[in-house]
């Protein structure tokens, strides 16, 4: 056995350090936390000094049983998780579930996994940090308290299932309040007015008038005032000017960065991050720093110098933003400067080379520009007092721009380009000038990008906290990505051209926001009732002074129990009054009373998600509808609900089998016996007739018959969520790039089942036919202990040749859930 032990948190780190170390050191994973708050109960001490209850997860007892005896036989065990609070508590919780001794254990930190700085770390050991694990310990004993004790409430007023934390529910309020902001939004006409103009030498160039005008009148007698009018420049001004790189990548950066140029999620961003730090390519991807070390500056100035020349390179210093920025980490950078592209998976290639550029470019010069500003005159008869300008930009040095330009969220400003020369007293002809209605623009949904911005600038969160934040908020349904197709609307263009002005109706699309952050119903109604009665947790600077607290734990100002102590003396008591006596929330709107019946009509939450009904809650013969999937509680009028009780329609008769449109959970669809087949995107089920029925089912039915027999099986084919697949013996497998999906030939078919047939094999790692249970690998080094439906993760440590069928059966049996006994009802009382 090795003298020393390395523990780390994730076994592609380990494997990477071991590379770095001699045979003297072992490297050992604790894949993530070993120790944590319990599942079932709240875990924390709120009657006595609110001690937290840790306890070792079953999947992680073994693991920690093996590190245990590890530790043991080692004369020393080097404590390496990450450099930041959870890896702090990580390495804390391992002194503890492993009995480590003091004088046999030393904490080591390094933000990059390199063989420098693995050895610098090795030689200048230091002790944990319990500040920083008791400021980790705050935030999850905080949220488990908000969590713990909020979701009951939601359950209890709201609807079952649902739950609530501290920073995600600020997070949808954020959204919620910005979809309000667009719906009560009115756009204000006024008309903008450019213009194209000519030089003696044949040169155009487009200038526009500074000001708008409010009204169409006002437009239409400025374009008549220019007719046959001379134009001249009147006045022409160059500056010079410059622009400045932006700093080096901070995790808040990074994922809005990455969201801008590579279209990346923000929780996607994160995992790439994760696998090049781990790879040992880049440096700590959790960091609000924007500073470089000076060996790293050092670096970029050589690979700038030999790249580019001297005359790129200027290094220089940043200063961060961030409020209440944590531990003292370098910025996201690469841990090789003169590694400019990296080879395997493509978007960690892609990442890597975003994070190379801007690291790179932040220690470069500025680059030198000449801007330059025309005012032009109009003369003529009747002498318009208004004059046009343009604006133009010479790069005189490019600089960092060489390498890297930062995007911003939203493009609204139209980029300057290059001028023709130009004098002071020129003469220009007019090709054309355009007065054209444009209106004010409603404030923008939130990308996740922008979102993570605007958290940052509240203080609210830190970088480790907001990719789980937006993956929690859209996983519970509260928000989800915005497939707003928008709408037409019209405009009007007034154009003057060959001394004419002629005038247009033009139409453009508004409000088209597909992949923005939209509340659902939901998400609306359980951020409403949070904020009317627990407004305090939703206060965006009660939530940021909480992160100041954390922050102030973090430097051993204040004292983490007192904290505790002093949230929950308010938190508690408000949550007990709310659950007693607040009013129970479903987000119902009367919209009007049926013609026919005279009932009810409302909208409102129900079990199964937004639904319509007439009838009073306590009408035996009340009927519901269900609201389709682009209708909202809040919007949807009386119209649109009494056309969702004409559904279902019966249309016909085909095949002998009755035909029915009707609206479902997931769309309006066409049911055909027990076939139901999804309306396409768009179509009203109510214009739905047989003849249009009949040409879906017919498509329908082409679509799924046979390609091909294999094995006297039929084989059929398809486009699902994940792409172009083909079906075989109930196997569904999947068709890649490298096969022209229209034109599968048979050898193609046949390689692809039994490529298909070949993988199960391989990830078959036992088999109880007669129980009907399979033990398989599954991904991430992973394994599935599957019967039926049921289907039971188990982690990477599991020895799995040792699984007995006695064993396995019990872990299904944990896992089925069990049926409810059916309870009588008791009789009436009897009147006396």
């Amino acid at each position: 056995m090795a003298k020393n032990l390395v523990i780390v948190e994730s076994p592609a780190k380990a494997k990477t350090i071991e590379k770095f170390l001699g045979k003297d050191f072992k490297v050992s994973s604790s894949f993530g936390h070993i120790s944590d708050l319990p599942s079932k109960e709240l875990g924390v001490d709120v009657d006595g000094d609110f001690t937290p209850k840790y306890i070792v997860p079953s999947d992680k007892k073994s693991l920690v049983k093996e590190l245990k005896a590890q530790a043991k036989k080692a004369d020393m065990v080097w404590l390496a998780s990450d450099e930041d609070r959870e890896g702090e508590a990580i390495a804390w919780h391992l002194a503890e579930a492993l009995d480590l001794k003091d004088e046999k254990t030393k904490r080591i930190v390094f933000h990059e996994i390199t063989k420098t700085a693995i050895l610098k770390a090795i030689e200048n050991p230091r002790k944990i940090d319990y500040n920083l694990v008791n400021a980790q310990q705050a935030r999850r004993v905080l949220d488990r308290l908000v969590g713990y004790e909020l979701s009951p409430v939601l359950w209890r007023k709201v609807k079952g299932g649902l739950s609530a934390g501290r920073v995600q529910s600020v997070a949808v309020r954020l959204i919620v309040e910005r979809e309000r902001e667009i719906e009560a939004f009115s756009p204000v006409a006024s008309y903008r007015v450019d213009a194209e103009f000519i030089t003696s030498e044949g040169n155009k160039f487009k200038a526009k008038l500074p000001k708008n005008f409010e009204t169409e009148a006002e437009a239409k007698k400025f374009l008549n005032e220019n007719i046959a009018a001379n134009y001249k420049v009147s006045d022409l001004v160059k500056k010079p000017a410059k622009k400045s790189p932006a700093a080096p990548f901070t995790t808040s950066t990074i994922q809005q960065e990455a969201s801008r140029k590579l279209y990346f999620s923000v929780g996607k961003t994160m995992t790439i991050a994760q696998r090049l730090y781990e790879a040992g390519l880049i440096t700590y991807m959790r960091t609000d720093s924007v500073n470089l070390s000076n060996d790293a500056k050092t670096a970029a100035e050589k690979e700038i110098s030999s790249s580019y020349g001297k005359e790129y390179s200027n290094p220089r210093n940043y200063k961060g933003k961030s409020k209440g920025a944590q531990e003292a980490h370098e910025a996201i950078r690469p841990t090789d400067m003169s590694l400019k592209t990296i080879e395997g998976e493509y978007d960690q290639a892609r990442l890597y080379d975003l994070i190379w550029k801007r690291t790179i470019a932040s220690q470069m010069s500025d680059a030198q520009l000449e801007r330059t500003n025309v005012k032009i005159e109009v003369n003529g008869s009747q002498s318009p007092k208004e004059h046009f300008t343009a604006n133009g930009e010479m790069i005189k040095f490019d600089g960092f721009l060489k390498v890297y330009l930062e995007g911003t969220d939203f493009e609204e400003e139209e980029q300057e380009g290059m001028l023709p020369n130009l004098s002071e007293g020129d003469r220009l002809d007019n090709e054309y000038i355009t007065a054209t209605e444009r209106f004010t623009r409603p404030p923008y949904r939130f990308t996740e990008a922008s979102l993570v911005k605007q958290l940052e600038e509240l203080g609210i969160g830190r970088p480790s906290t907001y990719a789980p934040t937006i993956g929690t908020i859209i996983n519970r349904n509260y928000v989800e990505k915005g497939t707003v197709e928008g709408v037409e609307r019209g405009y009007l263009q007034l154009t003057l051209e060959n001394e004419t002005v002629k005038d247009k109706n033009l139409t453009e699309t508004i409000g088209s926001d597909k992949g923005k952050l939209v509340p659902t119903d939901i998400g609306l109604i359980v951020n409403d009732f949070l904020v009317e009665h627990f407004s305090t947790i939703l206060d965006y600077n009660f939530t940021a002074k909480v992160e100041q607290d954390f922050d102030d734990i973090a430097e051993g100002k204040e004292e983490w129990k007192k904290m505790m102590k002093d949230f929950y003396g308010k938190f508690h008591p408000r949550v007990e009054d709310v659950s007693e006596n607040a009013e129970r929330e479903s987000g119902e709107r009367i919209l009007g009373d049926d013609p026919v019946s005279g009932r009810p009509v409302l909208v409102r939450l129900g079990k199964y998600g937004p639904m319509a009904q007439i009838g009073a809650p306590d009408d035996e013969e009340k009927k519901f509808a269900s609201l389709r999937p682009d209708q909202q509680l809040h919007l949807v009028t009386f119209e649109e609900v009494m056309d969702l009780f004409k559904l279902p329609k019966t249309l016909g008769i085909y095949d002998g089998e009755e035909v029915e449109v009707n609206n479902g959970r997931f769309g309006p669809y066409i049911r055909l016996d027990k076939k139901f087949i999804s309306l396409p995107k768009g179509m009203d089920p109510l214009e739905v007739d047989m003849a249009m029925a009949k040409e879906l089912i017919e498509e329908k039915k082409k679509a799924d018959a046979p390609i091909a027999f294999y094995d006297e099986l039929p084989v059929q084919k398809g486009v699902g969520r994940f792409g172009p697949f083909i079906k075989w013996n109930s196997i569904f497998i999947n068709v890649n790039k490298k096969y022209d999906f229209d034109n599968l030939s048979e050898a193609d078919i046949e390689k692809l089942i039994e490529d298909k047939k070949q993988k199960e094999i391989d990830k078959l790692i036992n088999e109880w036919p007669e129980e009907g249970i399979r033990l398989e690998k599954a991904r991430w080094g992973r394994f599935n202990l599957i019967k039926g439906k049921i289907k039971i993760e188990l982690p990477k440590t599991t020895k799995v040749d040792k699984i007995t069928l006695e064993e396995a059966q019990a872990m299904i049996e944990k896992k089925t859930p069990k049926k409810k006994k059916a309870t009588k009802k008791k009789a009436p009382a009897k009147k006396k």
